[in-house]
């Protein structure tokens, strides 16, 4: 069971004091900087598989929706259908900020979303098999959408660089002070409700 008084370090880290639109500004900046997300899926025999993918966007400021473009022929269509439940972090190196979405996939094939999120680039994925059906293009019957609906996101975002994180953990383990140089930032069910509810008026 959590304890916040047993945790100091999340005590200390977690900022509530933000908009919903704050937190998502916050939230777009690791994505966009990362670009590459593990997207975690569970199998039929309960194990959990996990795989970079690089989602579509974000296109909107309000976005809190991760879209994929897939091929439809490869296994994690298959877990997803299983269970929809998936898990997509991020984890940006040169500043130490992650982001982790959990929530449920959708699987769509529908042409006008397909259109929407597809890029030239992304034909490279596929490639043309040369039966004049799959032609790695996006009328491709193997091309498919991923859209993860987060249920929660959570994540922690630097507040100082990596030399000022070091000093304060360093002060930290000295001291006996807890160290925290970020922020943990929830996006929570509510809030995510109320962005989707805005956005589709």
């Amino acid at each position: 069971m959590s304890n916040k008084q047993l945790d100091p370090y999340t005590a200390k880290a977690e900022n509530d004091n933000l908009t919903p639109q704050e937190k998502i500004d916050g939230l777009h900046s690791i994505v966009k900087n990362v670009k590459t997300g593990m997207l975690t899926t569970r199998s039929a025999s309960g194990q959990l598989h996990a795989r970079a993918m690089a989602p579509t966007g974000p296109v909107h400021p309000e976005q809190v929706n991760l879209v994929f473009i897939a091929n439809r022929a490869s296994a994690k269509f298959d877990e997803i259908e299983n269970d929809a439940h998936v898990n997509v972090a991020f984890y940006d190196e040169s500043t130490t900020n992650w982001a982790s979405y959990a929530g449920i996939a959708k699987i769509s094939q529908d042409k006008g979303k397909i259109a929407k999120y597809w890029s030239s680039a992304t034909a490279a994925w596929f490639g043309d098999l040369g039966d004049g059906i799959h032609k790695g293009d996006q009328n491709d019957p193997r091309v498919a959408v991923i859209e993860v609906i987060p249920a929660e996101i959570r994540y922690w975002i630097a507040t100082r660089g990596k030399i000022g994180q070091a000093v304060e953990v360093a002060v930290g383990a000295v001291t006996g002070k807890t160290a925290a140089p970020g922020e943990l930032r929830t996006i929570t069910r509510e809030e995510i409700q109320l962005v989707q509810g805005l956005t589709t008026k």
